[in-house]
């Protein structure tokens, strides 16, 4: 039993260490286009955001609490998509670690064009965040504009994904 248990504490400790990064992807608007496309087989939740934006930072353990619930449905991924800027990469490494963010988190550095790709996301974006949009076969089905609940984020899942 005392073997057991130490085989459990183990398997979760490396559970945890590997559901954080340790590196984060930095990508213009066109790669960010791509991936989103590469990821049509599935429901897909991408969340705008950046560490100094405190409604973002207050939806984000909700958002964690969706995504570790749906960590086994292959047919669903959660990408954070931070517009914090480039010098302030590892500021958004530590964040990451600190707050337990387990979704897949890429840094879009693309602010110089942030008016061309805006608009090609959402038409109705005004460029305030947070905001998450909702594709599902690789077509958006939802965007929400602002802070988003657990509630509303759930439901907006359950209604998508099946």
């Amino acid at each position: 039993m005392k073997n057991l248990l130490t085989l459990l504490a183990i398997f979760m400790f490396c559970t945890l260490y590997k559901a954080q990064q340790t590196e984060i992807s930095v990508l213009k608007y066109e790669d960010l286009e791509k991936k989103i496309q590469s990821e049509k087989n599935k429901f897909l939740v991408v969340n705008f955001w950046a560490t100094t934006c405190a409604p973002c930072v207050k939806e984000l353990p909700h958002f964690m609490e969706i995504n570790n619930q749906y960590a086994g449905n292959s047919k669903f991924k959660m990408i954070l998509v931070s517009l914090d800027r480039l010098v302030d990469k590892e500021r958004v490494l530590k964040f990451i670690k600190n707050k337990n963010l387990t979704a897949e988190v890429v840094l879009l550095d693309d602010i110089k064009r942030m008016n061309i790709w805006i608009p090609r996301f959402e038409k109705k974006w005004d460029g305030n965040i947070p905001v998450t949009i909702f594709y599902k076969n690789g077509e958006k089905v939802y965007f929400n504009d602002g802070e988003m609940s657990k509630e509303d984020l759930g439901k907006t899942i359950t209604e998508n994904l099946q």
